[in-house]
């Protein structure tokens, strides 16, 4: 019946249809035949030799993988990153949603949005050189402290590894909030007026309205990002932690995707990499399978 269905869809919208006939070749093209690729995980590959030359290993990289002790650290790096991600980043653009709703002046309102977009577009080589300056020892930050006679002398901030995890998720924040923010305008948007109306009539005031409807109204759109988020829990970030690391933080800005790059591009040894790569994305994978399943139990929410 859904194959009928289908077929009946394409006959009655063959002009969408067509039109998305590039876009599918683009996806089969460069998302699912690079696949292949995945094979090299398990087989004794060296580069330039062909893929069919390789003897067949099985899961005796996964296995090498799981007993090193960088193993570990990179775990427990990449979760509480991502944690840290999907709490403190995942709420702070629906509250800055929120509260940009609630400025009433389209000029101020514009002007604050956006300001708040500016960092998204900034590549994270720029902003990572302003970072680095603005919290070196003779950067900004710490002259304004010191001028406030908060601390006594600067600090290095980007060499103290218990605070990495910190800077990181607010520069983060900093950088995507803004950017992150607008599906969560768009969704507010569809706030039915009269609910608000019949709230202020019966004496509710902003703050009522925004939790008891506005939230409620965009708790399917949390929902579904959230779903999608989990996705990428094994993925804390890549070109941010080779500009704002360095030797000194390094136990604690090390995650799967940078030893992905060491192990693959750097020393070569393309199997291993992959493993670590593959492993990662079969768990977000089956992350998001799970995730999806509860909300669609006990919240009828779902992305499928």
């Amino acid at each position: 019946m859904k194959v009928k269905a289908l077929l009946r869809n394409m006959r009655t919208q063959k002009e969408l249809w067509l039109i998305s006939i590039p876009i599918v070749a683009w996806v089969i093209l460069f998302a699912y035949v690079p696949m292949w690729g995945l094979s090299i995980a398990f087989l004794d590959f060296r580069p330039g030799q062909s893929i069919f030359d390789s003897a067949w290993v099985g899961f005796a990289h996964f296995e090498w993988l799981f007993s090193q002790p960088v193993f570990m650290i990179l775990l427990r790096n990449t979760l509480a990153m991502s944690l840290l991600g999907m709490t403190i980043g995942f709420v702070a653009p629906i509250i800055f949603a929120l509260a940009l709703n609630e400025i009433h002046i389209t000029k101020v309102r514009k002007s604050v949005q956006t300001i708040s977009y500016l960092p998204h577009f900034i590549s994270w080589v720029a902003a990572g050189a302003m970072l680095r300056s603005f919290l070196a020892s003779e950067g900004a930050f710490n002259h304004f402290l010191v001028s406030l006679g908060i601390l006594e002398s600067p600090i290095p901030w980007l060499s103290i590894g218990n605070l990495y995890w910190i800077i990181f998720t607010l520069a983060n924040i900093w950088k995507g909030m803004g950017w992150a923010s607008i599906i969560y305008l768009a969704a507010i948007t569809s706030v039915n007026q009269s609910l608000l109306e019949a709230c202020a009539i019966d004496g509710g005031g902003r703050a009522k309205m925004v939790w008891h409807i506005m939230l409620p109204t965009i708790i399917p759109t949390i929902v579904m990002l959230w779903i999608l988020g989990i996705g990428g829990i094994l993925t804390a970030g890549f070109e941010e932690h080779l500009i704002l690391g360095n030797a000194l933080t390094q136990s604690h800005w090390d995650v799967f995707d940078t030893f992905v790059f060491r192990f693959g591009i750097q020393n070569g040894q393309f199997a291993i990499a992959t493993a670590a790569g593959l492993w990662r994305s079969v768990i977000g994978f089956a992350l998001v399978l799970f995730t999806n399943w509860i909300c669609r139990k006990k919240l009828q929410i779902s992305i499928i």
